[in-house]
């Protein structure tokens, strides 16, 4: 699975804000660029992010169209926070359970960030 790969980010945003939730730690936005923001552009990242909160998977980002088809987001991204649908889907769904067993396998930021969060 490619590190840019939708479901991938998903997981990992996700990830991050069920162990915010947890308080397991605090938002910080370093913290969320060196997990996220370093493998996607800022447009791509504001798409998965627009179409995360669609879903109903986090709530609290605002967006505002810039031009053509690009978003930008108007708040602060410590402002999110994942919804009960958005635990449901992170535990429930056959997709994030894959990518979890694949970050599992390997080592670095994703997977020290999983163990926390999972106990794994």
């Amino acid at each position: 699975m490619a590190k840019d790969d939708y479901d991938y980010i998903v997981f990992k945003i996700l990830t991050y804000l069920y162990g915010v939730l947890k308080r397991k730690y605090l938002f910080k936005i370093e913290a969320f660029n060196a997990l996220i923001s370093k493998e996607v552009s800022e447009e791509y990242l504001s798409d998965i992010l627009r179409m995360m909160q669609a879903e109903g998977l986090i709530e609290g980002l605002a967006f505002t169209k810039a031009w053509g088809n690009y978003y930008i987001i108007l708040n602060n991204e410590s402002e999110m926070r994942i919804t009960a649908e958005g635990v449901r889907y992170l535990n429930d769904n056959g997709k994030m359970k894959k990518t979890k067993d694949i970050i599992l396998q390997g080592a670095g930021l994703a997977a020290t960030l999983v163990q926390t969060v999972f106990g794994n």
